[in-house]
């Protein structure tokens, strides 16, 4: 018989160096007092600084870490992909590794996990330290996601949840390659819990999401659970088409009742550009599909693993009072 663990933390990495001792410190000093058998998995999705040398560090210092390290960055949608595909827990926890989500909550989404919650999803009130750019267009996103997918997505949540292992387990078969992983959360079912939370700002280091990441991950938010974008070219077409006409009856009435001695050019010109207009824009939304169709027809892998350093589960399994570790500074 297969034997798990209580709860599994996975932590996805890229270029965090300033951060991931001080998050290491508060996420062990948290389980620490929950009186479990757990593990660390940290997922380092080809960072380019000091991560690599710090999980090694991590690893040798401390028998409750496993660390897993990708042939190069595949984005951080995948990286958590494979966080889940190598747990060995009952429950896992995932976490941003830049200390704005709190490890202090993590004691909080496991009570709900006991009181019988597969998704325990945490929801943020607040976003500090974030422009107030950033904080309306996160909000517009989430509610227009909301309008046009046919899930429930949640509104203000991140990947900072709690998962059960069917819900791990249910996550796994699922292997598109254009994955929008707070979709797939919502898409799998099962019972789901809201903690809400004060997202704090960042401990140390710069966002890796700027402007184009984040409309990257919207588009594939959009497209991975909706054909809204589809629609909407098709009601364009239909009102440009609805509007020409309308438009050409007029020009026609009005030729044969008053003539037409002037050349309408500018008025001709504006029709050819509209029209050229949509038709681009619902040959772009069909693109957008057409090249995700591409992709997954390719049926590559999600990722490869260049080295893992699993934790000893046997140690792990008999380990209930867990032992003080030393941290690598950052």
């Amino acid at each position: 018989m297969k034997q798990h663990l209580d709860l599994c933390v996975v932590g996805p990495v890229y270029n965090e160096e300033a951060v991931l001792g001080a998050f290491h410190r508060r996420l062990t000093d948290v389980l620490s007092t929950m009186n479990i058998q757990w593990e660390v998995v940290y997922v380092n999705d080809g960072s380019r600084d000091g991560c690599a040398a710090i999980l090694e560090a991590l690893h040798a210092s401390d028998q409750r870490v496993s660390f897993i390290e990708l042939s190069r960055n595949f984005g951080k949608e995948i990286a958590t992909s494979v966080g889940l595909d190598y747990t060995r827990a009952k429950a896992v926890v995932l976490i941003d590794t830049d200390l704005q989500d709190p490890p202090e909550l993590i004691p909080e989404l496991y009570a709900q996990f006991l009181a019988g919650y597969d998704n325990v999803y945490a929801r943020r009130r607040s976003r500090q330290g974030e422009t107030m750019v950033k904080r309306f267009t996160a909000r517009l996103f989430y509610r227009l996601l909301q309008k046009v997918s046919r899930i429930r997505i949640p509104v203000d949540t991140g990947d900072f949840r709690l998962l059960s292992l069917r819900a791990v387990e249910a996550l796994r078969r699922l292997r598109e390659q254009h994955r929008y992983m707070k979709g797939l959360y919502a898409w799998i079912g099962f019972k789901d819990k809201c903690v809400d939370y004060d997202r704090d700002p960042r401990y140390a280091g710069a966002t890796k999401f700027n402007f184009g990441r984040l409309f990257q991950l919207a588009l594939e938010g959009i497209t991975s659970f909706s054909v809204f974008p589809l629609k909407l070219a098709s009601l364009a077409g239909l009102l440009t088409a609805i509007v020409t006409f309308g438009y050409g009856l007029f020009m026609l009435v009005r030729t044969l009742l008053f003539g037409n001695p002037v050349a309408g050019y500018p008025s001709l010109l504006l029709v050819v550009l509209f029209l050229g207009g949509i038709q681009l824009l619902a040959l772009g939304m069909i693109g957008e599909y057409l090249g995700r169709i591409f992709n997954e027809t390719k049926n590559r892998p999600l990722y490869f693993v260049s080295e893992y350093r699993a934790a000893p589960l046997e140690v792990l399994l008999g380990q209930v009072e867990t032992p003080t570790s030393d941290c690598p500074q950052s």
